[in-house]
This record gives structure tokens, C-alpha cells and sequence, in this order.
């Protein structure tokens, strides 16, 4: 008896081997398999990214070829319009109101009033090519020069609200050229309705306002205009 229960034993345990055999070769199958896929699935994706690449590579190297030729034109047409702006043009008004001499880019044109007549005895327009319609408060210029016969601080005081209101900023500004006369630079809503940069300096008993109409403007406003600016305080 005791013989056959020992035989029993053994054969239970050479069974329960067997299954944990078989068991593990079928996880390994299964994880071969999963692998095996996977790395199908890539090799095909990867096969069909060569091929698309290979079938549409003159189409794409066309496209970047198109993109850098563009990029490159409007680089030069950036370079081309700012070479001919230069040398500048100038522009100078009375003597008996300031003797004001502005420079400006060759590419526009200057309509000015300087009669001393009226509130205004200096009122000058500047834009590229040809001046649109001066009266026509729709239009936006480029550059406009003003003389005005009020004092520097009332003429000041009529940007309080707009300054509370937060439509422009002030800060202290005085002209390269005029570093003894001490102003104000307010930019933002400078003229309703527009945007854009303007300068207020005392000039004797009067007022210098120098101010573009446009934020299309301000580069040339800041690196042209405003540096070379002059006046008779």
C-alpha cells in the first residue's frame, strides 16, 4: 500500500510538470506572436512612409522649392523698399515759426500749409506717392508736422482723458537734435479713431506736434523722422 500511494505521488507531480511545460511554451508562443506583429506592422508602415516619400519627393521638393523662393522675394521686396527710401528728403518751414526741418524718405510726397494763418500756421502732410485728399478726415498719413498757437501745457491737458482712459501712454520725449527741450511721447490713440505716435514739445510761445496716423508707419516715423528732427526752440 505504501508503495502504490508513493507511485501515485510521483506521477502527480511528473503531470503537474508537464502542464507548466506546456503552459510556458504557449505564453512564449503567444508573446513571439505579439512581437512578430508589432514589428510587421512597423516594417509595413515604414515601407509605405518610403513610398510615399519616394512617389511624391519631387512633388514635396517642388512645394519647398516654391516656399523658399517666395520667402526669399518678400525678403527682397522688404530690402528693395527700405533701400529706397534713402537719402532722405528734407523739408523746412519759416523761420518765424520754429524753422522746423524734418526728414523724410524720398518715396513721399509733402503737401504743406505754412500761411501762419489761423489756430495752424504750420499744418504739413506727408505720405508715400501721391497725398490723398488732406480734407478727408477718413485718411490716414504717414506723417503730419503741426505748429499750433497754444501753449505746450493746454495742448497737453487735451490728452487727460485719453491717457486716464488708458487709449495712450506718455512718457518724456525730447528731439536727437534738440536735447534741451523736453517733451512728451504719447502713443496709441493719438487721433481719434487712429493709432499710432505722437511728439509734443514747447516751441517759444507755441506748440511742435509731430505725430504718423498708422502703426503701418511707426517704423519709419521712429527710425527716420524723429532722429533727424530739428526746430529753433
Amino acid at each position: 500500500m505504501r508503495r502504490r500511494a508513493r507511485s501515485f505521488t510521483m506521477s502527480n507531480m511528473k503531470t503537474s510538470s508537464q502542464d507548466g511545460y506546456v503552459s510556458f511554451l504557449l505564453v512564449s508562443l503567444i508573446l513571439v506572436s505579439v512581437f512578430l506583429l508589432a514589428a510587421l506592422g512597423f516594417g509595413g508602415w515604414a515601407f509605405m512612409s518610403r513610398q510615399d516619400y519616394k512617389n511624391n519627393s519631387d512633388k514635396k521638393a517642388a512645394i519647398a522649392a516654391a516656399q523658399r523662393q517666395k520667402a526669399t522675394e518678400a525678403a527682397d521686396a522688404v530690402k528693395y523698399a527700405e533701400e529706397a527710401k534713402s537719402p532722405l528728403t528734407q523739408h523746412k518751414a519759416p523761420d518765424q515759426y520754429g524753422g522746423i526741418t524734418v526728414e523724410y524718405p524720398k518715396t513721399w510726397s509733402a503737401y504743406v500749409v505754412e500761411d501762419g494763418q489761423g489756430s495752424e500756421p504750420v499744418s504739413d502732410f506727408f505720405y508715400p506717392g501721391a497725398v490723398p485728399n488732406v480734407d478727408n478726415k477718413d485718411n490716414s498719413f504717414a506723417l503730419r508736422v503741426q505748429v499750433v498757437s497754444q501753449t505746450y501745457d493746454k495742448v497737453l491737458r487735451s490728452f487727460e482723458s485719453e491717457v486716464k482712459n488708458q487709449k495712450v501712454t506718455s512718457s518724456p520725449y525730447s528731439f536727437a537734435k534738440v536735447p534741451s527741450v523736453v517733451g512728451t511721447r504719447l502713443d496709441g490713440e493719438v487721433v481719434q479713431g487712429k493709432r499710432g505716435s505722437m511728439v509734443i514739445v514747447p516751441m517759444r510761445n507755441l506748440t511742435l506736434k509731430v505725430w504718423t496716423e498708422s502703426p503701418s508707419f511707426l517704423n519709419d516715423f521712429t527710425m527716420y523722422v524723429l532722429p533727424n528732427l530739428s526746430f529753433s526752440p
